[in-house]
């Protein structure tokens, strides 16, 4: 996992995302840069994948992207891990991390 600071990488089919995951948190959602890394807290506990999936379908939502897209890639039983996202530009997902 590149945690060189940057929060994104270019990958051939869209962008790998640093993540900083929260499990067990009262609402799902993406809460903003911590670090070197996006944090996304979750609503679903870290067991048997239900964290990660939940992962995927708020980052889904949050770059316009269909659940398929989205992938965890990496640190599937870390707090920090690697997701990829298909179909989104850099441009795009700098824009909407900006925006937050």
């Amino acid at each position: 996992m590149a945690m060189n600071g940057e929060i994104l990488t270019e990958i051939p089919n869209g962008i790998a995302v640093n993540i900083l995951a929260s499990a067990g948190a009262s609402v799902s959602k993406v809460r903003g840069v911590h670090g070197g890394a996006l944090k996304v807290a979750v609503r679903a506990a870290p067991e048997k994948g239900k964290a990660n999936a939940e992962i995927e379908e708020v980052l889904a939502e949050f770059f316009g992207v269909s659940r398929k897209s989205v992938s965890v890639v990496g640190g599937v039983t870390s707090r920090n891990k690697r997701v990829e996202v298909a179909g989104v530009s850099m441009a795009a997902a700098r824009e909407r991390i900006g925006k937050g």
